[in-house]
């Protein structure tokens, strides 16, 4: 018998074209998907369902995280007075930044990881997400890149948050190749990703295609060599300087290309015309202390898909909260509330090919995030503050609100 509920509230963000921005009416949920949006007078609801009425309050699909670094030990909190000095990202991965990552996570044991990660998830669902995107790369060696690898396999399915998972071996040079970024590739190549296409423990490939890292012949090389293997394609795309890695990620048909701070315009329209999703990454822009954000107005005049993501890592972005995210690209980005919402169901699927979540519509998995707020407008005028009142994982309830609620109205 299936197991069949009801949500009902007058302001459905559904994130379906379709559809009102704010739908009045209720999602009907059997099992763990949706099987229907319908209005008050077409409901029709049997005896003993259960109905959750969540009017006066809005209603979005469950938001998706589509960039984060979610395997890794170590905190970075010692790079704060360098930050504080003015020194650049670059500066500080001279002394510090990805490698010192690398050496704690490689420390770490497996369970050291796994329960990292598990609290990390927890604190997400906390903020409304219920997909994620988690890169490796803090091991940068086969033994440890493998070993967080299955870290996010094994806690996929073993709590709420979905997880798909990403390669991102070339996210910097190890010390054992220091000055040999092309044998580095080349040991990806050979030895670790045909390891990790057989054992199943990624969908997508990722490299760092910026200055002092990969170049954009090293990284066209390198996804190339993925791409013949099976593999989805990502790209850390001209974050700190303008490179070509946008264009890049067109020519090569990229499922998106990330950061984008100094993206020029031939890259915009690029992306736009391969249908490459633009990922961008506030909190990393806040957390470095620039003043640079992704140019998104001109990504979504050019018609750029948009995808809004923490970029959770330790260095650059040490938060869980999406939320946060969100706030910054409206009042950093200058972004319009429903874009945001729109940049964090649908455009974010969109950014992990996934085609099953991201909108409130008939045959998507039942994902859903209820907020303390009225509206859009609402739901990003209390930054810093969690507004979760619900969160639904394919039809149940995973999570309940524990703060005292704003008065909003």
């Amino acid at each position: 018998m299936s197991n069949e509920l009801y949500i009902r509230s007058d302001r459905i963000f559904t994130a379906d074209p379709e559809k009102p921005v704010l739908f009045d009416g209720y999602i009907k949920i059997v099992d763990d998907k949706i099987d229907a949006l319908l209005t008050v007078n077409e409901a029709d609801i049997p005896d003993g369902v259960k109905v959750h009425d969540y009017t006066g309050h809005l209603v979005t699909p469950g938001f998706i995280d589509a960039h984060t670094h979610l395997v890794h030990a170590g905190s970075r909190h010692h790079e704060l007075g360098a930050k504080l000095r003015g020194e650049s990202y670059l500066d500080i991965h001279e002394m510090s930044g990805i490698l010192y990552t690398v050496r704690k996570t490689r420390d770490a044991s497996y369970e050291a990881l796994y329960e990292r990660s598990k609290a990390t998830l927890q604190r997400m669902l906390a903020c409304g997400v219920t997909t994620l995107e988690a890169k490796s790369g803090y091991g940068l060696d086969k033994e440890t890149e493998i070993r967080c690898l299955e870290v996010a396999r094994d806690l996929n399915g073993y709590q709420w948050i979905d997880i798909e998972s990403t390669f991102m071996g070339a996210h910097a040079i190890p010390p054992e190749f220091e000055g040999r970024p092309d044998d580095y590739l080349d040991y990806l190549i050979k030895d670790v990703l045909p390891v990790i296409k057989r054992k199943r423990l990624a969908r997508f490939v990722d490299v760092f295609c910026e200055d002092k890292f990969f170049t954009i012949e090293q990284s066209e090389r390198f996804l190339k060599a993925a791409k013949e293997m099976g593999f989805l394609l990502k790209i850390h795309a001209d974050e700190i300087t303008s490179s070509g890695g946008a264009e890049l990620a067109a020519k090569l048909g990229c499922v998106s290309a990330e950061h984008l701070m100094a993206v020029s315009d031939k890259g915009i329209k690029d992306m736009a015309k391969a249908g490459t999703v633009a990922c961008v990454l506030p909190n990393t822009t806040y957390f470095l202390m620039e003043d640079t954000y992704a140019p998104v107005k001109k990504m979504l005049k050019e018609g750029v898909t948009l995808a809004i993501s923490t970029d959770y890592n330790p260095g650059s972005s040490p938060t869980e909260n999406i939320q946060f995210a969100m706030a910054l690209a409206v009042f950093m980005m200058k972004m319009n509330p429903v874009d945001v919402l729109l940049a964090v169901t649908r455009g974010a699927a969109a950014a992990i090919d996934r085609h099953d979540i991201g909108q409130l519509k008939e045959g998507y998995l039942a994902d859903i995030f209820v907020s303390y707020s009225r509206d859009p407008d609402q739901l990003f005028y209390r930054p810093g503050s969690n507004q979760t009142k619900r969160v639904f994982k394919k039809g149940k309830m995973v999570y309940r609100g524990t703060a005292v609620p704003h008065i909003l109205h």
